[in-house]
């Protein structure tokens, strides 16, 4: 399952009756966790056809996933929570937060993992907010996230959090934007 590589079409801009701007992943050679396909475009509001209440969205009419709840330990096991790696990796980054929303519900929101997740959720909503051109609720969204990575053991569910919180502190002070990609591990590098 690790290494699989993105395939070409998933690099095309998706046009909906027009062309419509979406970010673009930094390395589009990046590695895949998941093999589920990712959507046909990156919803982005105000600019695409919203996935799951416009008839063209591209989850209209699908049932809401309901993943469900996995020990932090186990992290490689669960689909919902590799494809929401592949979905942030990859500039999905709404999408990504849906993904990740479910499962932080699924494992409760007072938790270590569910503060873990809305970290990952926060991420996924700055870098959307960044592209958007809202410079400040990114900013917000990225410290409250780093702030919540540091009440996570310094490696968690397949993540180095200390080198994905210098990467984002990178980020910030980066005027290029280019949102930090995350890296799994099978082990633990301790």
């Amino acid at each position: 399952m690790f290494g699989w590589k993105t395939a070409p079409f998933f690099r095309s801009i998706a046009r909906i009756n027009h062309a419509v701007t979406e970010p673009h992943p930094s390395d589009t050679s990046w590695l895949r966790y998941s093999v589920r396909p990712f959507p046909v475009y990156r919803f982005v509001p105000g600019k695409n056809p919203h996935p799951r209440r416009d008839p063209h969205g591209h989850s209209y009419g699908k049932p809401e996933p309901t993943p469900s709840a996995f020990q932090h330990e186990e992290w490689h096991q669960s689909e919902e929570y590799l494809y929401g790696i592949d979905l942030y990796n990859f500039a999905y980054w709404w999408e990504c937060h849906e993904v990740f929303e479910g499962l932080w519900h699924a494992v409760g929101h007072d938790t270590e993992q569910g503060n873990f997740l809305q970290a990952l959720i926060q991420f996924a909503a700055a870098n959307l907010k960044q592209f958007l051109g809202n410079h400040q609720a990114a900013g917000k969204l990225l410290t409250s996230g780093m702030f919540r990575l540091q009440k996570t053991p310094r490696f968690y569910m397949g993540i180095d959090v200390e080198v994905l919180n210098e990467n984002l502190r990178r980020h910030m002070a980066d005027s290029n934007f280019r949102a930090p990609l995350i890296r799994l591990h099978k082990q633990d590098l301790a």
